[in-house]
């Protein structure tokens, strides 16, 4: 219990510093005492609740959600976007303009030589909102096969080429589609020279750049005809809940035995799982059970996330 004396000296000592704004230096030198006292009676008003701090900002209350998503999940990193006033479009925009800001960051304090990309609208947002930059040195690696003529622009191929032109650098390109008619014919493909030599540069980047699909609500997947009716009705059964480059995993982050996952030309979820920073750029609340079973899956180093979404992933237990 505070005396009278010990409990005014360290009103004192608050007022000086959060109203007044003097330096724990200076306070120290009016009170006759060394710093770190001054540290510790600072420290000793917060704890008493004679000092309250509230901080008055919109991104206080995403910040704290993203402290909370990285304690739950182990994550090294998290984003959260404030969506207060949004439209459905436009948090989709935030969340591509801060995966991209993000990155470009990254980039600049870390040495990276080969990036790799899935695919998916959202991922396409981060594509449009990247600054030109100079990064000679570095190539671009498509995670997964994408051909046709439906949504080009949301494609790996797409996504590679158009981020290497605003980084100034390379890409290699997968010419294959994302999933194949047989077992037999993705094996042919994957055996060819062109082909095999895009997949190993996938297994050796130093970054990932991921999307999530839900393969029920919103699905890409199902737009450009790649999962039919009866797949979908057989995934159910399988207990997929999401997929991360054509790959469909269950409510564990386990990868399904279905034969879609037979047919995927891309990286394997394992191989994922081995590259040094995986960042996930995801918007949607209809993508939370899927964003949840990729972090189970312990899939992801980095989420970049909308606020709905992040705050249900907290409730989700």
């Amino acid at each position: 219990m505070l005396n009278w004396e010990e409990r005014r000296q360290l009103v004192k000592v608050a007022n000086l510093y959060y109203i007044d704004g003097w330096t724990q230096q200076q306070i120290a030198k009016k009170i006759g005492v060394s710093r770190p006292i001054i540290s510790k009676l600072l420290q000793k008003a917060r704890d008493l609740g004679i000092v309250e701090v509230y901080i008055k900002d919109e991104s206080a209350h995403t910040v704290d959600l993203e402290q909370q998503l990285e304690k739950k999940y182990g994550l090294k990193d998290a984003v959260v976007i404030s969506t207060v006033g949004l439209t459905p479009e436009m948090i989709k925009k935030a969340v591509g303009q801060a995966g991209a800001y993000y990155l470009s960051k990254y980039l600049k304090k870390q040495d990276v030589n080969r990036l790799g990309i899935s695919w998916g609208s959202t991922l396409a947002e981060l594509v449009k909102e990247y600054p030109f930059e100079r990064r000679e040195v570095m190539n671009i690696v498509p995670l997964v096969g994408g051909m046709g003529t439906q949504h080009v622009e949301i494609h790996a191929n797409q996504l590679a080429y158009e981020l290497a032109k605003k980084m100034n650098c390379t890409c290699s390109y997968l010419y294959a589609p994302a999933i194949v008619e047989t077992k037999e014919l993705k094996d042919h493909l994957v055996a060819m020279k062109e082909i095999s030599s895009v997949l190993e540069e996938g297994k050796e980047v130093d970054v990932a750049l991921i999307g999530i699909g839900n393969p029920y609500r919103g699905s890409t997947m199902r737009e450009l005809n790649y999962l039919q009716e009866d797949d979908i009705q057989n995934l159910r059964k399988m207990g997929a809940v999401g997929d991360i480059a054509s790959r469909f995993f269950d409510e564990s982050g386990d990868i399904i035995k279905h034969p879609l996952n037979d047919k995927v030309i891309g990286l394997s979820l394992e191989h994922l799982k081995q590259i040094k920073e995986v960042i996930g750029v995801v918007e949607g609340t209809h993508k939370l059970e899927s964003v949840s079973a990729s972090l189970r899956g312990n899939y992801l180093d980095v989420l970049i996330i909308d606020e709905q979404t992040a705050s249900a992933l907290l409730e989700d237990s």
